[in-house]
């Protein structure tokens, strides 16, 4: 069982999530709710999950394949709902920046392995969100 803990920080919005190894993130909701934008708001996370969780799984395909990726940027983003409570994702597309000499169809094949087969977050999203995804590859 994974179990994380959620403790405030404040009087406000402002919260700590640890995992059972000590590792902390932070949480906070925007000034039209009450908040400091001082972290992440939950939703935020969730897109940040998609983004690391597709990452592991392209870093580790693209290692397989032996291509030298030298660096990875992904950018998330994310519609929802409109006047809904709760606001759940409609849309969410990654982008994938692939810097290295990569193959283009292996690069294509990994970012497809990755969204549509093994990223867990991806998958958990798709239940509500249409989701997409394009890459390019940075030759350095």
């Amino acid at each position: 069982m994974i179990t994380v803990e959620i403790n405030r920080i404040d009087q406000d919005f402002h919260m700590e999530a640890v995992n059972e190894a000590g590792n902390k993130i932070y949480m906070d909701a925007g000034p039209a709710n009450g908040g400091h934008d001082l972290a992440f708001r939950p939703m935020q996370l969730l897109l940040a999950a998609f983004g690391g969780c597709s990452a592991i799984d392209l870093i580790a395909i693209l290692r397989k394949q032996r291509e030298p990726l030298q660096d990875l940027k992904i950018t998330v983003t994310g519609e929802r709902e409109k006047d809904a409570v709760p606001a759940l994702y409609t849309e969410v597309h990654a982008h994938f920046r692939l810097f290295g000499n990569i193959n283009q169809e292996k690069a294509e094949r990994a970012v497809q392995l990755s969204v549509d087969k093994y990223c867990s977050v991806a998958k958990t999203i798709e239940k509500t969100a249409k989701v997409t995804y394009s890459f390019e590859i940075i030759n350095q």
